[in-house]
């Protein structure tokens, strides 16, 4: 988000009602109705959806000073869950005010539609590093993005964003490993 977008966003945000989760915790559940935006304080939140085979799919990792499922200011119901990755806090805002402002406020609504945008291009590369057929491909694809590999307990967040088991990630990184000691 840029900086003006944030600053706009947090002062939106700000003094409202803090939500604090531990790590699993749920922030809301698909079909669940959209009375709030939630922006992100500390921590990270996924959005994830669960496929027909029972796998999670992580479609949005939420951080510091990002707005949650952005998407939901235009919906009825959320289309996901959102999951605390870690202890986080996420501050809450009337969707009925966050409207408001939007519609009062023509370079937050500019800067929203921006942010909107940048929204569908992350998913859009996401689709496209899914429809790799190979573990190494889409590993490669996001790590070429400037994506980084996290320590050792949060592969399976990686696998989840990748589309992959963490039995397949954990393959390829092993297969990396003895590659490069090789």
């Amino acid at each position: 988000m840029i900086a003006i977008m944030s600053h706009r966003m947090e002062a939106l945000f700000g003094g409202l009602r803090s939500v604090q989760l531990t790590a699993g915790g749920v922030l809301f559940r698909g079909a669940a109705r959209v009375s709030e935006m939630f922006m992100v304080s500390a921590g990270q939140i996924h959005l994830c959806r669960h496929s027909v085979h029972g796998s999670e799919m992580v479609l949005q990792r939420a951080l510091s000073g990002m707005v949650v499922a952005e998407a939901s200011a235009y919906s009825e119901r959320y289309h996901c869950d959102a999951v605390a990755a870690t202890d986080s806090i996420v501050r809450a805002l009337p969707k009925s005010v966050f409207l408001s402002a939007l519609a009062t406020d023509p370079d937050l609504a500019a800067n929203w539609a921006a942010t909107l945008a940048r929204a569908v291009q992350a998913a859009r590369f996401r689709s496209e590093i899914r429809s790799l057929p190979i573990v190494a491909d889409r590993l490669d694809a996001w790590l070429g993005e400037g994506n980084h590999l996290p320590e050792k307990g949060h592969w399976q967040d990686v696998a989840n964003e990748l589309g992959v088991t963490r039995e397949a990630l954990y393959r390829e990184l092993a297969l990396r490993r003895k590659g490069t000691a090789e």
